[in-house]
């Protein structure tokens, strides 16, 4: 029998996405890091980040969802998804 791979918890998964989209090292992304303050994320940033959790997840994200940090996207995510 295989072994299962170990599947990436929704926070790597979340980190993976946002590092990608503004090609930061995921090392860089604490769930506390401010996203405008320490990261420089514009408004885009925040869509195209949006916009692919949405896609990777399956998931509808309201515009009226505040997302300061990385954690408030790993949160919000998290509460979507039943995995």
């Amino acid at each position: 029998m295989i072994p299962a791979l170990p599947v990436p918890s929704i926070s790597q998964r979340v980190v993976k996405i946002i590092s990608k989209v503004k090609e930061i090292r995921p090392s860089r992304l604490r769930t506390s890091s401010n996203l405008s303050k320490e990261l420089g994320f514009d408004t885009v940033d925040v869509v195209d980040i949006i916009w692919e959790l949405e896609k990777n997840f399956k998931i509808v994200i309201p515009d009226e969802v505040p997302f300061n940090t990385v954690g408030d996207f790993v949160e919000y995510v998290s509460s979507q998804t039943k995995n």
